[in-house]
């Protein structure tokens, strides 16, 4: 067997093709040293097959040739060129059998093909090649029987083999439909539980809106039999008191000491129980929301003497100093809520403390959202629990323990105190210890709302003609009504910001005074209307707003000349503000000019 290899590869043997029989030879070859260098059983059989198809095919060209090659590297090749010097050579129909069964390189010009057929990676030695040629030269002298007994028994091994692989295709379709089965179940078992769980939890929504209701119907029904029971008692209380000051005042001289000393307790007990009821009435009307506070300046000076004088026989029979701050500071708000908070924390700090001080301290703080006035009250009194710190401020709550004895109390004081609090756009925190006492901070702004009375001071002539008021509010429309009164001869109040545009263009205002957080447009969004309109953007635009200044967008507020917060705008600080930009002539009698 002699004849040329391909290139690149190391030439095993050479075969020519001239009879059926060499075909024989042919085929059985290929599978040979295709089993001899690793090729799996399938591929043996695929590769010995499309020799034999190309090789008959070969039979009626002029000398055509048959070499074995191996070629060396990362991955081995069996490599089988065909040749022929005349004639048709392979079929076009026998060409796409064998390009089913392995890879070929077909070179009609050169009457020329080659089969490549990947081998195992540990057959590259000397040893293993030689091992390939001896495979090959052993059917040189193969006879027709021999071969059709090989092709029999690799077409019962090609069919045992299918059978097989029929076997486990069927085992694994049986296994995957019973996980199918299971994944099946498994989703229908977990849909229910999710179904039965969505239906709990509607459940659960339903019952907690029945609860919701039934807890507000409770608190509104306490709230009215509160509210009704502190009205029932106020008048036959206000007898009970009356009578008893008229026997000690006129009944003086019939009655004899110990009467005078019954009378006086029956006087007392009266006066408590009235206090009483004053403070559950003003609780009914603080949680019905009809406890409105009057906003005012405070006399704080004589708010804290009238303390001071009240208590001052509180502590007595006991070493309890009771110290009261005198300083005078600006402070809008409600008095006789001030005065009731202040009232209830030092009455408390008094009547828990055996020996010791009662002080209350005022001072002042700026923060971003204005000045605040800070009312301390400090004991050196029994102190609470740290788990209880909380508890103290539920209605009727009180810290049980020996020290209540003596102490007669509702447990309204503190949830009151707090509630006023609240009202006055403030806040109460307390801190405690056992055995070293109690600090209670009250935390108000100077200037809750503004008023004509409020504000204080003369303004001179009126600085503007017209000025508009864009805010949804009510209450500080009308609360700041009177203060812009006293800056412009008319004030044309707006309370949508979707108006506000064309409100500016038929009044022609001085100045705009505007609200930020409304429903249907924001100020934000009128300002940037303003802004991009060439008819409006020369009005002056002032923003009052109650939200701390570092919530507001800035970036959305350029075109603003001023941002001034509500709870602390005076009158004096607005007429400040809009005569930068309005010029003042006294006695003006139309519309001013306004400066581009």
């Amino acid at each position: 067997m002699t004849g040329p290899t391909a290139p690149d590869a190391v030439p095993l043997v050479s075969l020519s093709l001239g009879t059926e029989q060499d075909i024989f030879v042919l085929r059985r070859s290929g599978k040979s040293v295709a089993d001899a260098l690793g090729v799996e059983h399938q591929d043996q059989i695929r590769l010995a097959t499309a020799l034999s198809e190309l090789g008959r095919d070969l039979l009626g060209s002029s000398a055509p040739t048959v070499v074995f090659g191996f070629v060396q590297g990362p991955q081995p090749t069996l490599r089988v060129a065909m040749s022929w010097k005349d004639g048709r050579g392979p079929g076009k129909e026998s060409m796409l059998a064998a390009a089913r069964l392995v890879q070929i390189h077909h070179s009609p010009s050169q009457r020329s093909l080659v089969i490549e057929q990947q081998v195992s990676a540990h057959v590259q030695t000397p040893e293993s090649l030689q091992h390939a040629r001896e495979v090959l030269m052993a059917h040189s002298g193969a006879s027709v029987s021999e071969d059709a007994r090989a092709q029999t028994s690799d077409l019962i091994a090609a069919l045992e083999e299918s059978r097989a692989q029929r076997e486990e295709l069927r085992r694994l379709n049986e296994e995957l439909e019973e996980t199918n089965r299971g994944v099946v179940a498994l989703y229908s078992e977990l849909s229910e539980e999710l179904e039965e769980t969505n239906r709990g939890v509607v459940a659960l929504y339903a019952e907690l809106d029945e609860k919701s209701r039934q807890l507000r119907e409770a608190s509104e029904a306490k709230t009215r039999f509160w509210a009704n029971v502190s009205h029932e008692l106020r008048t036959p209380v206000n007898s009970v008191v009356g009578l008893a000051r008229l026997l000690l005042e006129f009944d003086v001289e019939r009655l004899n000491e110990e009467q005078r000393r019954q009378v006086s307790l029956i006087s007392a007990s009266g006066a408590t129980l009235l206090a009483l009821v004053d403070e559950l009435l003003d609780v009914a009307k603080a949680e019905s929301g009809r406890l409105e506070p009057s906003w005012a300046p405070v006399d704080l000076r004589l708010v804290l003497g009238q303390l001071r004088d009240t208590l001052r026989g509180y502590g007595h029979g006991r070493d309890v100093e009771l110290t009261v701050a005198d300083r005078d500071l600006d402070l809008v708000s409600d008095d006789v809520m001030l005065t009731r908070i202040l009232r209830n924390l030092l009455s408390n700090a008094l009547k828990f403390t055996e020996a010791g001080t009662v002080s209350l301290d005022v001072a002042t703080e700026s923060t971003d959202d204005g000045d605040q006035v800070l009312f301390t009250v400090t004991d050196t009194g029994i102190g609470i629990p740290a788990e209880e710190q909380q508890q103290i401020f539920e209605e009727f709550y009180q810290v049980r323990g020996p020290h209540q004895r003596g102490r007669p109390g509702t447990g309204l004081g503190l949830p009151y105190a707090r509630r006023l609090t609240e009202l006055l756009g403030g806040s109460l925190t307390l801190t405690s210890s056992p055995g070293s006492g109690t600090q209670v901070t009250v935390r108000l702004p100077a200037g809750r709302q503004v008023s004509a009375a409020g504000c204080g001071g003369e303004v001179g002539p009126p600085l503007a003609t017209v000025l508009v008021t864009v805010d949804d509010d009510d209450a500080f429309r009308a609360t700041i009504r009177p203060v812009l009164d006293q800056l412009a001869r008319r004030v044309v109040e707006v309370d949508q910001g979707g108006r506000a545009g064309s409100v500016v263009r038929q009044e022609r205002p001085e100045a705009v005074l505007l609200d930020l957080h409304m429903p249907d447009l924001d100020g934000y969004a009128v300002l940037a209307e303003f802004a991009g309109d060439p008819d409006l953007r020369h009005v002056p635009v002032v923003v009052l707003t109650s939200a701390p200044r570092a919530s507001l967008d800035h970036d959305r507020l350029t075109h603003a000349r001023a941002v001034l917060g509500k709870a602390t705008l005076t009158l004096s600080q607005l007429e400040a503000v809009l005569s930068k930009f309005i010029p003042h002539t006294e006695g003006a009698g139309g519309r001013k000019d306004i400066a581009p």
